[in-house]
């Protein structure tokens, strides 16, 4: 093979990998010239290297809302940094994911086997992805919300670009008329839960093994008050109460009027108009 050609099909595989000069030459002398063999020969590399960074821990990256009349899926993809989250490669291949996601309506294990637009499946992208960034990748969760019956709202707090960013929440309102006035509400409420954190709608969905290590905590911490148990009780049954009100999303404090609570609006804008708020998902980087 001419010195020529050699250096062309250097370029090339770098190209089509966008792995560095030194390990694409070493792959054509390998694989003796042949391209693809090449490609086989450095994604076995990469998953080598892949191995080791998938040890490590990926607390940072970004979530991702796509939507189509009125469906919306929302995904979070993991990285190591900040620095790599703004990477221009990362960010292109989270968006590409996020409209996988979308068409294949939040199948977390079909997507990962779904082939690209570069023909290579998304699992084969991550590995390509981390032996490019040098980070460790991970496809954390992802959901769909149909249009059946309902409205679907979305949030992205803080974008980097059009619906994608740190925190994201898709949420879902029946209602018999969707209005300008309901509208409005849908898409501020999207912002209410991503400030306020709700863990369920109703206190009747809070899972009860949390709310009884709730209690332990709250009955473990008066203990050694010097108050009598009569008093103790009835100040656990406050906090445990309170707990429950600031956990659920009806009955938070409305950020757009702390007078009011989310079942107050709800049953002001009601009365011309029946709404119910039937769920949400509220993702956040490693959280």
């Amino acid at each position: 093979m001419s010195s020529s050609s050699h250096l062309d099909k250097i370029k090339k595989l770098r190209k089509l990998t966008g792995v560095g000069f030194g390990d694409c030459n070493i792959a054509i002398k390998e694989c003796g010239g042949n391209i693809e063999e090449s490609i086989k020969y450095l994604r076995i590399k990469g998953f080598s290297k892949a191995d080791k960074k998938m040890e490590r821990v990926a607390n940072d990256g970004l979530i991702c809302v796509h939507e189509e009349n009125n469906k919306l899926s929302i995904i979070e993809i993991n990285c190591e940094t900040d620095f790599a989250a703004k990477n221009l490669k990362f960010l292109n291949f989270s968006e590409n994911l996020s409209k996988l996601c979308f068409e294949l309506k939040g199948d977390l294990k079909n997507l990962k086997k779904k082939k690209m637009k570069d023909g290579n499946s998304v699992d084969d992208n991550v590995i390509n992805l981390i032996s490019k960034i040098g980070e460790k990748i991970t496809i954390r969760r992802c959901n769909f919300f149909d249009n059946n019956k309902y409205m679907n709202f979305s949030y992205v707090h803080a974008a980097l670009k059009k619906n994608i960013g740190k925190l994201g929440v898709v949420v879902s309102i029946e209602s018999k008329k969707f209005n300008e006035q309901i509208k409005d509400f849908g898409h501020k409420l999207a912002m209410h839960i991503a400030a306020s954190n709700p863990l369920t709608i109703e206190v009747s969905q809070l899972d009860k093994k949390m709310l009884e290590k709730e209690n332990e905590i709250i009955s473990e911490e008066l203990k050694n008050s010097g108050k009598s148990d009569n008093i103790i009780e009835k100040i656990s049954r406050g906090k445990l109460e309170k707990f429950k009100q600031e956990n659920t999303l009806i009955n938070q404090i409305w950020i757009m009027d702390p007078k009011k609570k989310v079942k107050d609006v709800i049953a002001e804008l009601g009365k011309e108009n029946s709404i119910t708020i039937k769920d949400f998902v509220r993702y956040k980087v490693g959280e």
